[in-house]
């Protein structure tokens, strides 16, 4: 019999006590339930509105529409990052865990029933777009998303490889919306880069938190010092890196920590209590390491430069980090679906909630762009002056200079300013 059909032939007392008689069965079973009383004025109150909504919406509506939109407003009014996953969702969800998915590349989360950005991942369409953490996405294809729910929005973002989308954002020092036209595409996420900055120092970007995310931290080390041999200090890169799999976070801090704790979870049932240790290594061998962090640095980010902050394995350089330091656990349904619920906090080795808070730098860099100061006709030095006397080292006056490549600072101004860090680390280490 459809739930309607039931609901029709009950009065909302006989439908109350046939709830409670549920709830207190499966509560019953459960190591874990409350012995609160069941709010019987609301399950009263949420049967007459499923009554009036049956006989009285200008339109009819299906029973599963109506329970669906329920236990997704019943989890987006949690907290920003508990949702309802239908089947399709929880599939989008694995296969983003493993690298690979379709979409546009951006880490958004929900604040006060808007869409904001967390960081745009990457090599994808928002990364090219120019997609900014702290942007928050007004429409998309024209129609407002305010309200709508963090993974409703999601769901309209999404669509073929190929297929393009237009979003309205608002961001901070802009007057008017800005409307921004991305093309839809499979994005293939390789989540760690590294190259050789300059001498022995290496830098590593790992730009989200996926399954094999620590393995190939190792093995970037390891080309690293296949190119320069011993390493003598490392810039680990995790500006815009939105997060990703906890356990992934656990071993790219343990590839630089010998002892101690990584960081721990605490919830209301037991098996969200939890903590994570170091293994005996440290892949540097103790040699010195920046942290780049910005706002968009959030979750498993956060956890990284947390345990390696607490520990004064590494200088933590940047921006206040984003402050999501929640759990979400993904809990299987019997139908193929899946309900994301936030089931614990993070907590530094140190003890210090992320939640809100974020991981404050030991050093402040401001996103800054620079530029080279040149004084007109470009800058003079005694070398350029006609009848110069050569230096020691001999050489023609008039051989041709070759222009210098661009300054790492003009480039990247943070990333600059942590080798010049890493440099003064190593002078004074020797």
């Amino acid at each position: 019999m459809r739930l309607s059909g039931l609901l029709q032939g009950l009065t909302a007392g006989v439908l109350v006590a046939l709830l409670i008689a549920n709830v207190q069965t499966v509560t019953a079973q459960s190591s874990a339930a409350s012995d609160d009383d069941l709010p019987l004025a609301e399950i009263q109150r949420f049967t007459e509105v499923y009554e009036r909504i049956q006989r009285d919406y200008v339109e009819s509506v299906d029973d599963e529409r109506l329970i669906r939109n329920a236990i997704r407003g019943m989890l987006s009014g949690l907290d920003p990052h508990s949702a309802y996953l239908d089947r399709d969702a929880y599939q989008r969800l694995q296969e983003g865990t493993r690298g690979e998915f379709g979409g546009l590349g951006i880490e958004v989360g929900s604040e006060d029933g808007l869409i904001k950005v967390i960081a745009p991942i990457d090599g994808t369409p928002a990364d090219a777009a120019d997609i900014r953490p702290g942007d928050l996405i007004m429409r998309v294809n024209g129609e407002s998303v305010k309200g709508l729910g963090l993974q409703a929005a999601v769901e309209r973002m999404r669509g073929e490889p190929g297929s393009e989308v237009t979003l309205g954002i608002l961001r901070d020092d802009a007057e008017t919306t800005i409307e921004v036209t991305l093309e839809r595409a499979v994005i293939q996420v390789d989540s760690v880069r590294a190259r050789v900055l300059e001498s022995s120092f290496g830098y590593l970007r790992v730009s989200q938190f996926q399954s094999r995310t620590g393995e190939d931290v190792l093995e970037a080390i390891d080309g690293l010092r296949d190119q320069t041999g011993p390493l003598d200090g490392l810039v680990l890169d995790l500006r815009n890196n939105p997060g990703g799999v906890l356990d992934a976070a656990v071993a790219v801090s343990d590839a630089f920590l010998s002892r101690g704790e990584i960081v721990s979870t605490s919830g209301r049932v037991a098996r969200s209590r939890d903590a994570f240790t170091a293994t005996p290594n440290d892949a540097l061998n103790g040699a010195p390491m920046v942290v780049l962090v910005n706002a968009g640095s959030a979750s498993a980010a956060e956890i990284v430069a947390g345990a390696l902050q607490d520990h004064q394995r590494a200088v933590i350089m940047g921006e206040a980090t984003f402050g999501k330091g929640s759990v979400q656990t993904i809990l299987p349904l019997r139908d193929g679906a899946a309900v994301k619920l936030t089931t614990a906090r993070y907590y530094t080795p140190g003890g210090r909630s992320i939640q809100a808070e974020g991981i404050q730098p030991d050093v402040e860099v401001a996103n800054l762009q620079v530029r080279d100061a040149e004084a007109p006709g470009g800058t003079l030095r005694e070398s350029d002056l006609p009848r110069h006397l050569l230096g020691d080292g001999g050489g023609d006056a008039d051989d041709a200079k070759e222009p210098p490549e661009s300054a790492l600072a003009t480039r990247d101004y943070a990333l600059a300013e942590a080798l010049n860090l890493l440099k003064g680390l190593t002078i004074l280490g020797d």
